[in-house]
């Protein structure tokens, strides 16, 4: 027996009738932060867009380790020992020029094993070497997003962008990346970062800096469905972007847990989080997924941490079958009416930005760094409201909980005054505060 189909109006009808007078929007519409107003249900008629969105590479998601290398041989030996349990890409961070690549990477299998690498300076001679020598190298470079994190250029505007273009050829790929990770992690909302990640990214393209792929390291954060939609509006921007300037429509995502959402009590409910913002992820069509260990924000670097954090990739991936099915959030009437909600209004923020100068210039202006300052405090309200919840920290707080002596690393960021070229965007967790205030009251 065949069902008839029952359109959009149809359905909201029924359920005016079911409310017997109560009003549609106030009782069942509520609006996010970005000013999206999200629907009792969704139907195939919400559907705006014919354009078809780009989900990554069918050869799935890797599981990434992120390993601060402090010296080449440990971290060799780190990297061994992840690939024998689950990894199957690095995210290598480089302090130095001093670090041998050579000890680095023996043994690991360039061919099949792609490596990340996020370079805490900027030395041409250094990344050609890391050319030459990588095969599936990412080399992210991102001369801006420095700029953004630190305030300062590795060198000057000129010469960074200068090194950054050098470094372009007809061989080399995936030179290029932009940081939006900070954006998110500083308290800027969905529709900012997508708007900031493609301004960031314009910056690059009309200098010419960039003739190959571009990758994006993104934070994801608590909103499950709008989080899965923003990775899918940020590969339909990117297209969109792209094909203004005749370049490969694509891009490369690589993905870790917000930090805004991390507390120190009751750690073990960061597993929890990372858990579902890395489903998230996967659902959105990243390529790499890097998960982030639950002490990391009061602990250094330690085996069981990592292993944990690891073991959850490895069970979504290997366990939950979260590989096995190419664009599974495709034809979800919800996450596409997102996907083209949060991109049609990044778009109009985006134009905003270049239609007063680009976001170099609003950088330097200080205007980035106010939207974002601004977000981040609506948000901080709503926290200490209680609207937005944090379990075991302001609702259901353990008293006797104690971190105090618990503290490898230092928490907190503080925003230390110095010579810098533009103010810096600082990253922010919503429990900082409260987590002070429960520190000194121990």
């Amino acid at each position: 027996m065949a069902f008839s189909k029952t359109s959009s109006s149809e359905w909201k009808q029924k359920i005016l009738d079911e409310l017997k007078g109560a009003d549609f929007e106030e009782t069942l519409v509520w609006e996010s932060p970005e000013g999206i107003k999200v629907q009792p249900f969704y139907h195939s008629d919400d559907l705006k867009s014919s354009r078809k969105l780009s989900q990554g590479k069918r050869d799935g998601w890797k599981i990434c380790q992120s390993i601060y290398v402090n010296e080449a041989k440990e971290a060799n030996r780190k990297a061994h020992d992840a690939l024998s349990r689950g990894s199957e890409s690095f995210f290598f961070n480089i302090p130095s020029k001093d670090i041998p690549l050579e000890n680095l990477l023996r043994g690991i299998d360039q061919e099949t094993v792609p490596i990340y690498f996020d370079f805490r300076f900027l030395s041409f001679s250094y990344l050609k070497k890391v050319q030459g020598k990588v095969k599936n190298a990412y080399l992210n470079l991102d001369c801006i997003g420095h700029l953004a994190r630190t305030g300062n250029w590795f060198f000057d505007e000129e010469k960074d962008f200068e090194i950054s273009k050098s470094l372009q050829g007809q061989n080399n790929k995936n030179i290029l990346s932009v940081d939006v990770s900070l954006y998110q992690n500083a308290g800027a909302n969905i529709v900012q970062q997508l708007a900031y990640a493609l301004a960031h990214t314009n910056e690059y393209f009309t200098r010419r800096v960039v003739n190959s792929p571009i990758s994006f390291k993104i934070s994801v954060g608590t909103n499950y469905f709008f989080e899965i939609a923003k990775l899918r509006a940020l590969r339909l921007l990117f297209g969109i972007l792209a094909e203004e300037y005749d370049l490969i429509g694509d891009c490369h995502i690589i993905t870790e847990p917000t930090k805004r959402n991390k507390t120190i009590y009751d750690y073990n409910s960061n597993m929890l989080r990372t858990t579902t913002e890395s489903m998230a992820a996967i659902l959105g069509g990243a390529d790499a997924v890097c998960n982030l260990p639950y002490d990391s924000i009061y602990h250094e670097p330690n085996e069981f941490a990592e292993r944990i954090a690891r073991n959850q990739l490895v069970i979504l991936k290997d366990e939950s079958y979260f590989s096995k099915v190419y664009n599974p959030a495709a034809g979800s009437y919800y996450i596409e009416s997102l996907t083209q909600e949060l991109a049609e209004e990044a778009l109009k923020m985006f134009k905003e930005i270049e239609g007063k100068g680009g976001f170099l210039k609003l950088l330097k202006a200080g205007i980035i760094q106010e939207q974002i300052t601004e977000s981040a405090r609506v948000e901080q309200e709503k926290f200490d409201k209680k609207e937005i919840v944090i379990v075991g920290s302001n609702v259901f707080q353990n008293a006797e909980d104690r971190m105090k002596d618990n503290l490898d690393i230092d928490s907190f960021q503080k925003e230390e005054p110095m010579e810098m070229a533009v103010e810096p965007i600082f990253e922010r967790r919503l429990t900082s505060s409260m987590e002070q205030k429960r520190l000194n009251d121990e």
